[in-house]
């Protein structure tokens, strides 16, 4: 196993596969509905993990490079500390939950259609807290076969 977790350490932002490990054979979706992005930062500047006003700061600037549209952006800092923030996206959302006292940052970039790079916003936020290890996994979020080709009504509201 740690094999394996050293090969993903030393995956780069630019080696991402869209579907890992689907290969060819995939065919269950026919649309793709945006890119989600898990990101793990490791040995992490503690002081900027710590620090809401740079971590908001940070989430803007990637949301910009991902070429997303930034509707609203909440933080939250923990006492003593860490800090959660939430950006609402057009396209869908970033997150960060931090804990400085280890050095660590868990981050989600989830953005929809083609035009956004998730992996933009990932390597902002790498780079931003000098993370001196990460993990990043990137997949496709697809619309199943059934759904794309199958006309929906919303659900009727019951008082």
């Amino acid at each position: 196993m740690l094999f394996f977790f050293d090969a993903l350490m030393e995956q780069t932002l630019s080696d991402l596969h869209p579907n890992p490990g689907w290969g060819d054979t995939h065919n269950q979706a026919t649309d793709m509905v945006g890119k989600h992005c898990i990101l793990e930062l490791y040995d992490c500047d503690p002081t900027k993990l710590n620090d809401e006003a740079f971590l908001r700061t940070t989430i803007t600037t990637a949301a910009k490079r991902a070429g997303a549209t930034l509707l609203n952006l909440i933080t939250h800092r923990f006492e003593p500390q860490g800090v959660t923030g939430l950006a609402l996206l057009a396209e869908s959302h970033i997150s960060i939950h931090t804990w400085p006292e280890s050095g660590y940052a868990a981050v989600d970039v989830f953005t929809c259609g083609d035009h956004t790079m998730p992996e933009q916003a990932c390597a902002v936020m790498r780079d931003g807290l000098k993370a001196g290890r990460h993990a990043l996994r990137s997949f496709l979020r697809e619309t199943p076969a059934a759904v794309a080709t199958v006309e929906r009504d919303p659900i009727p509201m019951t008082s």
